[in-house]
């Protein structure tokens, strides 16, 4: 009878810990989804915002002008740091160089380096991962000493 007492038990905490494992798996991949879900807003959000500076007829080189940015970097070369490099081709505003943990794979009409790189002194660094802002001017803070400028920050302030 105790065998069979001591089964049963044993059996419920196992399955109890086997759910509870399950559990653990389903909160990290639901956390993991939501981050994913906060980043893609962010990042549309920021788009839209986009278009709407490019509707009222205005352009971001008009910042990097009135705040003396002439040279730059820009950190992150998915879709965001293209576009910015796209809109600054025929400005007075000259991207010295990008900044991506990828740059051996990206194609750009500027050099592309890693942060583990020496990283040139420029006017600004033009942050484009806008959800992860502060982990990167955090790093980015260790080694440069030009403000470090979240692309999000450029497009709602025009």
């Amino acid at each position: 009878m105790k065998k069979g007492i001591v089964s049963v038990l044993s059996g419920i905490v196992g399955i109890t810990a086997g759910a509870g494992a399950v559990g653990m798996v389903l909160r990290k991949q639901i956390s993991k989804q939501s981050e994913l879900s906060n980043k893609h807003l962010a990042l549309y959000k920021l788009m839209n915002q986009w278009v709407q500076v490019k509707q009222d007829g205005k352009a971001l080189a008009g910042y990097f002008e009135e705040n003396g940015y002439k040279n730059i970097a820009v950190y992150g070369m998915n879709f965001v740091g293209q576009t910015l490099c796209k809109e600054l081709a025929n400005s007075s505003v000259e991207i010295k160089y990008a900044i991506d943990k990828n740059a051996e794979s990206i194609y750009a009409d500027c050099e592309v380096i890693t942060m583990e790189d020496n990283l040139e002194e420029v006017d600004a660094i033009i942050v484009t991962p806008v959800y992860y802002f502060d982990e990167i001017e955090e790093k980015l803070a260790e080694k440069v000493n030009c403000p470090i400028i979240s692309i999000e920050d450029i497009v709602y302030e025009i």
